[in-house]
Formats: structure tokens, C-alpha cells, sequence
């Protein structure tokens, strides 16, 4: 056991002589309690290793103030630089105060910060992580509070995050819990990116096994995004002539590269193959960034059960199966193989929020939807189609069973051109008038369904 002041860690110092206190105390794994309640202030990015345990006392607060050279994150594992995995890490009782410090800086990262890599608590190529009793109220623009990529075995429980941007961001990887969640974020407040904006993952691919339990979505006067955006990817082998734009991805000898160019819209065309082995590079006018080694093709979500959800925010929308189209990032490139988002249950999902028109849209296309016990409002779920050359719907497997309607609904499930449902209704509570749009297939239910007149 090590105790952080015997070190110098402590309130009355200053951020960059904590941030040297810290990390010696660190060094070497062990548990490390920081014994003594108050704040204490930190000017520099803390390294954890293999078989690291933070354990901070109740009233012991850490603020973040700015480093006259670099930031960098708050927490990352020393791997994450070198993408090798680290193991057995957790941070218990953190209270952090972000004090409008960034993690990263406007333009190109710093050299303390791995591109895509945006969390104040950062880990990425990670295995065996555990964040508890987690509280951060003032998360700023740009920067999550919680941001894992390429893990295996997660567990964040007991968190109360508010501010302006996602409060837990995931990228790829397997084996996940988040339980007992308050948030209040301006974003997203749980972001499953499989794919993602070039600078807001650092590596591609499926997440899967997740379970996120007993969160709650408060109520705030403006929002953008949704309670949970489950976002998916597709993308195609390099080729001369090929038109670009800001985020894509294209396989080139056996690596993903992707665009790394200014958010404003302009398309490129590649003459020049992506080569180099590590890094940014430009070729033809365009910044190509090597992102991982592997001919991967695409990315999404699979097997993720939400149970115990609870919305309080209005939104336009609660849960997106997502792709991006936008200056930012086009998920799917044109004639790319479909990729297919599959598994998701909504257990439990109280619609508390007075206005949410859609429970569920998804724009990508995915296999086998549950709604089971929920209890909703005048909340429908929606089937869109991204419009893009070569993209493939296979029908949607949807099943309600237990579902409690709060009010009448005008419309149920509405399936846009190109897109198909089928559906079962099972043990329905409730008020229940609704219609069903598009391409809908009843198999089995237990109340009334009607067909919208064309």
C-alpha cells in the first residue's frame, strides 16, 4: 500500500508538483490511496501500468489547471501510446474538477495526446479496467469524461457525470458494464462508436457483450445527440481516382488509413496510395493517418443489452443505430459491404420525458431488436435508409413484449423505402391506437394494428 502525500501529493501544491507527486507514487503499480480529504490540483497527465489501483477518500477532489506546455489527459495507461495492452487497472472515488481544461488542444493533437484519443480518463488498449464512484459536473466542449478503446472487460458503476460533451465514449472492444449511471451531458451521454469521427476513436471496429444498467438521462433545457448513439461503419479497399472526405477510411496494404483534413466539406481525389507504416502523411493534398494494422472493412455494435433505463430529457430521439453523414464523418462509403448492427434488448426503458418522438431510429441496418417491459409514451421507432449507393436492409426481427403505453400512439413503427420490419407484440398494457408505416409484416400480436393510409 502507498499513501499519494508520502510522495507529495498534496493539497497545497502546486498542479505540475502534484503531477510529479502522483506519478512517482504510480510508478510500479500497488494500491494508492489518497488519504486526505480536499482539492488538489493537477497541471499533468498521470501514466498507469500494469496492476494499478487509485483509491481517492470521500471529499478529495482533483483540478485539473492548465500546463504551460501541454495537458495531455488526466488518466491513460502508459500502453496507449505504444498500443500495448496494460491489465488490472481502476480508479475508485474519483471526484474530477475540469476546471474548462482540455485534453486536447484545437488542431493537431499534441504530442501528448494519441489521435482519436479525447477522455479526461483515457485508457486504450486496455484490459481488466474498473472505474467506481465516478463524479464530474463540469465537463467541457470538446473532451468525454470516460473514453475506452480496443478493451477487453470493463466495469464502470456508480457515475454522476454532467457538462457539454459525451460522458462515456467507447470505441472497439468486447465485454462491458456500465451500471448506475446520472448523467446530464449537452452530447450523448453513452456514445458505442464502433466507427467514428477521425479525431473521436483512435482505432475501428465491432463492440460487443455490453450491458448498461439502471442510467438515467436527466432532464436539461437544450441537448444534442441521443441517450445512446450505436454507431457503424463501412468502408472499401483504396483505388486510383477514389473521392475523399474528412474521416474516411480506406484499406491500403493491409492497413487503415484514414482522411485527417479540416472540418469544412471539401472532397479530395487520391491519386497516390497511402503507404507509410506509422503517423500523418500527405499524399495528393490529402493527410492520410495510419490507424491500425488489419484489412478490416467494417464496424458497429453487437449483442448490447440496455436494462433499467430511465429518460428524463426531452430529445428528438433516445437511441440511434447510427451512421454519420456530415462534414465530420461519413460512416459509409459508397458500395461498401452493409455492415449489420445485431442484438440489441431495451429492458425496462421508462419514457419519463414528456416529449421524445422517437424511442429508436436507425439508419443503418440491423438485425433483431427487443423492447421487453418498457414503458413508453407517444414514442415510436423508426427505419430510415441513408439513401447511399450499394447499401443493402436486411428486415428487422422487432419484438414488444410487456410494453406498457402510457398513451395513445398515432404511430408505432414506420419502415422508409428500401427498409423492412416484422414484428411481434406480446402482453401489451395500456392505452394502444397506432399505425404502422412502410413495409411492416405482423407475425404475431395481441392488440390492433392498423396500416397508415397512402
Amino acid at each position: 500500500m502507498k499513501i499519494a502525500a508520502d510522495y507529495g501529493f498534496k493539497t497545497e501544491n502546486d498542479g505540475l508538483t502534484n503531477a510529479r507527486a502522483l506519478q512517482k507514487a504510480v510508478d510500479g503499480g500497488g494500491d494508492i490511496y489518497i488519504a486526505e480529504p480536499g482539492v488538489y490540483e493537477l497541471a499533468d497527465q498521470i501514466l498507469l501500468d500494469n496492476d494499478t489501483s487509485l483509491y481517492f477518500c470521500a471529499g478529495a477532489y482533483v483540478k485539473r489547471v492548465n500546463n504551460p506546455e501541454e495537458n495531455g489527459y488526466v488518466f491513460v495507461n502508459r500502453g496507449a501510446y505504444t498500443k500495448t495492452y496494460n491489465k488490472n487497472i481502476k480508479i475508485i472515488g474519483l471526484r474530477l474538477i475540469c476546471n474548462e481544461v482540455r485534453s486536447v488542444k484545437k488542431g493537431k493533437n499534441s504530442k501528448k495526446v494519441v489521435l482519436g484519443l479525447r477522455g479526461h480518463c483515457s485508457f486504450f488498449y486496455i484490459k481488466n479496467l474498473e472505474i467506481r464512484d465516478f463524479e464530474c459536473y463540469d465537463l467541457p466542449v470538446e473532451d468525454f469524461g470516460i473514453h475506452i478503446c480496443t478493451f477487453e472487460n470493463v466495469l464502470l458503476e456508480n457515475l454522476r457525470i454532467e457538462g457539454m460533451k459525451d460522458a462515456v465514449h467507447f470505441g472497439r472492444g468486447s465485454k462491458f458494464v456500465v451500471r448506475h449511471g446520472l448523467f446530464r451531458t449537452y452530447d450523448d451521454p453513452i456514445a458505442l462508436n464502433g466507427h467514428d469521427y477521425v479525431t473521436s476513436n483512435p482505432e475501428l471496429g465491432w463492440i460487443e457483450n455490453g450491458l448498461i444498467e439502471d442510467c438515467y438521462d436527466l432532464n436539461a433545457d437544450a441537448t444534442v445527440g441521443y441517450f445512446c448513439r450505436i454507431l457503424a461503419g463501412a468502408w472499401s479497399d483504396w483505388r486510383e481516382g477514389m473521392v475523399v472526405q474528412r474521416s474516411d477510411t480506406v484499406v491500403s496494404n493491409n492497413r487503415l488509413y484514414r482522411v485527417y483534413m479540416p472540418v469544412d466539406g471539401k472532397t479530395y481525389v487520391s491519386h497516390t496510395r497511402p503507404t507509410h507504416e506509422t503517423g500523418e502523411k500527405e499524399y495528393d493534398g490529402i493527410v492520410w493517418a495510419v490507424v491500425q494494422d488489419g484489412a478490416l472493412y467494417g464496424a458497429g455494435c453487437k449483442n448490447i443489452h440496455f436494462k433499467d433505463i430511465y429518460l428524463q430529457k426531452n430529445r428528438s430521439i433516445a437511441f440511434s443505430i447510427h451512421f454519420d453523414k456530415d462534414e465530420y464523418s461519413r460512416s459509409y462509403y459508397p458500395n461498401a459491404k452493409s455492415p449489420v448492427q445485431e442484438n440489441l434488448t431495451f429492458e425496462n426503458v421508462v419514457v419519463q420525458a414528456d416529449r421524445i418522438p422517437r424511442l429508436l431510429w436507425s439508419i443503418s441496418p440491423v438485425e433483431n431488436v427487443r423492447f421487453i417491459n418498457c414503458t413508453l409514451k407517444n414514442n415510436s421507432v423508426h427505419f430510415d435508409n441513408i439513401h447511399e449507393t450499394g447499401i443493402v436492409y436486411p428486415t428487422t426481427n422487432v419484438l414488444f413484449s410487456g410494453t406498457k403505453f402510457q398513451e395513445e400512439m398515432p404511430q408505432f413503427i414506420r419502415c422508409e423505402e428500401g427498409t423492412s420490419a416484422s414484428i411481434s407484440v406480446a402482453n401489451t398494457l395500456g392505452y394502444f391506437t397506432s399505425t404502422l408505416e412502410g413495409d411492416v409484416t405482423v407475425r404475431s400480436a395481441d392488440v390492433t394494428l392498423n396500416k397508415a393510409q397512402k
